[in-house]
């Protein structure tokens, strides 16, 4: 007697736990990220200080001091999810944050969220060379299966990003949370581990020195490579 059921059912996959993120460093050719300590406080408010609109789709921030900022880091810190990561810029210089959140190793999957970059950080390749690096470390070493990305439905720049990045779009969680009593419907995006081999490609060859000028500029944008619609 046949043990399959008769009534459809999905593909038998590999049910061995995903590993949960750590304090690993991950290096690349502009920068790189690090376990996300107390010690970064100063260079972030440097780096954030006077920049209210960045924080506008966040559930915290602005802050109005050093001090505070370095309360709010502090307690990042302690956090085992969302698992947050200080991005380093070429000198040494704290410039952004990104965290692996919504960590669900039985089902394998994880999302890349809380994605804070100081101006100077924005548009730039490290910007982008840190999701890949981050996913990266997702898909290879964690074993995700599943890799999300969720933002406000009115954050227009996150779901660009999201598209660019090679994530697909999935739909609207209309009335999903209440963000500083405002709110939020959420669009979600995700990026499976069979859709990685072609995603990776296309950031190593961004990633390429012969694929910017002199200057720093973009020879070929991800987009293209990624297919995605800017």
């Amino acid at each position: 007697m046949s043990s399959e059921p008769e009534q459809p059912v999905g593909k038998q996959v590999l049910a061995t736990p995903a590993l949960r993120p750590g304090p690993v460093t991950l290096t690349g050719r502009f920068g790189r990220l690090e376990r996300l300590a107390s010690s970064h406080a100063a260079a972030l408010w440097e780096a954030l200080r006077g920049h209210d609109r960045i924080w506008t789709y966040m559930a915290y921030g602005p802050f109005g001091d050093a001090a505070a900022i370095t309360s709010w880091l502090a307690s990042r810190v302690a956090l085992a999810d969302p698992y947050s990561y200080a991005i380093i810029d070429a000198d040494g210089r704290a410039a952004g944050v990104m965290a692996l959140m919504e960590i669900r190793p039985a089902n394998r999957v994880i999302e890349v969220g809380h994605v804070l970059y100081a101006p100077a950080l924005q548009r730039t390749p490290l910007a982008t060379e840190v999701q890949y690096l981050l996913a990266r470390y997702a898909f290879e070493t964690l074993q995700v299966r599943r890799y999300e990305w969720k933002c406000d439905a009115l954050n227009a720049p996150s779901r660009r990003a999201a598209l660019r990045l090679g994530f697909t779009f999935e739909g609207i969680f209309r009335q999903h949370m209440i963000v500083k009593g405002r709110n939020r419907d959420t669009a979600w995006y995700a990026m499976l581990d069979s859709e990685w081999p072609a995603r990776k490609r296309a950031f190593e060859q961004w990633l390429k020195a012969d694929n910017f000028t002199a200057d720093g500029r973009q020879i070929k944008s991800l987009s293209a490579l990624t297919g995605a619609s800017e």
